[in-house]
């Protein structure tokens, strides 16, 4: 069958790179894709992303199930789209996306629901804005409301910080625009992330990703400049609590509230050093970079539990699925453009990527081809993922397998996956 991937990232390329290796696969069309998505035989790029061009194209090509990506689509409604013209599709909703592309609307679910997160206000005048932080003071934590890419996010270490956060997004705002103002909390931040098919929710291998520009987690907040998995911090204990606090009572609760919610859920939780958890957002896909490692590791067949999980006949098969993975770590390595996060410079020539070996894949994120030569096309350009024993070796592997690779102003950290390792 042919298998449709919605997006041009990192985790598009690991979604199409780990569809591609089950036998009832014939292709896999992403679109629009990437230069890494270009160059893999088991690929092909599709240049459309219109939703209603790639909605008619799916139809035309009689594509067996699609898979959303990024949250842009799924917030713009393709999702509703494709199965109003009986394709089938595996995402939220519309109405779902609603948990990432409103933070206004997910912090209320979760207050509504009982589900753990920080304190918050929403804000929709800068004034207001001000005095709640003058009177909370800092370290806080100021949101855009809606969707920006993984880089909506400030902690104002300052409260000058946290003013100037607010000025930024609402100084020159249009109607409709608004701040989410949430307490800042300690502890460590791990990626939570499911499957669901409506009423059930599939976990996946845990993971951990570096948000951080800098070694030592100092920096810009990016949208992540690496990770790995599993994530030794959280343990089988903040697993089952993860599981019964928050995932499960968000599948009853948008249920309740009349949205059922399939898709990827990914819930970015704090967990503090007596292992209690409160969620600090949720996305309605799988995170990149976070996706990399994550199905590095995955032995399963990615497209059965698809299928699974999109079944309209209702046969429950998701509810019995048992996901196997490599008992290895895998780690993955994020190179960035120059400029990055506050302005990428696209353009530059990219030399000595490795092929693809065993266990170790360098994932295509902000690549395009021209005229036959791979250049950068966006922020996070590459992510080199591997398998190792452990996250030390994991680590290692990485780095000498990202030792040739070459454009100019190129940054990584080299510190990936050190919290994994210290525990």
């Amino acid at each position: 069958m042919n298998v449709l991937v919605v997006g041009g990232g990192g985790r598009e390329h690991a979604l199409a790179w780990k569809l591609a290796q089950s036998p009832k696969v014939q292709m896999v069309y992403v679109a629009p894709g990437n230069g890494g998505t270009a160059q893999d035989k088991r690929l092909k790029n599709l240049p459309i992303t219109d939703i209603a061009e790639l909605r008619n194209w799916a139809l035309a090509n009689k594509i067996a199930l699609t898979v959303v990506g990024p949250e842009g689509p799924l917030a713009a409604g393709l999702v509703d789209d494709f199965r109003a013209h009986g394709l089938r599709v595996f995402g939220p909703t519309q109405a779902g996306a609603q948990l990432e592309s409103s933070k206004a609307f997910s912090k209320a679910f979760m207050k509504r629901h009982g589900i753990p997160t920080a304190d918050y206000g929403v804000f929709s005048d800068a004034q207001s804005a001000h005095s709640y932080v003058s009177q909370k003071g800092a370290p806080i934590v100021i949101k855009a409301d809606g969707l920006a890419a993984g880089k909506g996010v400030v902690v104002a270490m300052t409260v000058q910080d946290a003013h100037d956060a607010i000025d930024f997004v609402l100084g020159g705002a249009t109607t409709g625009s608004r701040v989410v103002i949430e307490e800042f909390l300690q502890g460590e931040e791990a990626s939570f992330i499911v499957m669901c098919d409506g009423k059930h929710a599939l976990p996946l291998a845990s993971s951990q990703d570096h948000k951080r520009l800098q070694n030592g987690d100092q920096g810009p907040n990016t949208g992540g400049m690496g990770a790995y998995s599993p994530a030794p911090v959280v343990t089988p204990a903040v697993h089952a609590r993860a599981m019964r606090e928050v995932i499960l009572p968000t599948l009853r609760g948008m249920e309740q509230d009349g949205i059922p919610f399939t898709g990827f859920l990914y819930a970015g939780l704090m967990i503090d050093a007596q292992g209690q958890i409160k969620t600090l957002e949720f996305n309605c896909r799988m995170g990149d970079p976070e996706t990399q490692p994550i199905l590095m590791r995955l032995k399963s067949d990615l497209l059965d539990v698809l299928l699974a999980a999109t079944d309209a006949l209702g046969l429950d098969r998701f509810d019995a699925i048992q996901l196997q993975w490599d008992r290895r770590t895998a780690l993955g390595v994020v190179m960035a453009s120059a400029g990055y996060p506050a302005s990428p410079r696209l353009g530059d020539a990219i030399h000595g990527v490795p092929a693809e070996a065993a266990d170790a894949v360098v994932f295509h994120a902000g690549t395009r081809l021209a005229d036959g030569q791979l250049v950068t096309s966006g922020g996070r350009v590459l992510c080199v993922t591997v398998l190792g024993d452990n996250a030390r070796l994991a680590q290692h592997r990485a780095y000498d397998h990202a030792q040739g690779i070459a454009f100019d102003g190129m940054q990584l950290r080299t510190d990936i996956g050190f919290r994994a390792i210290k525990n």
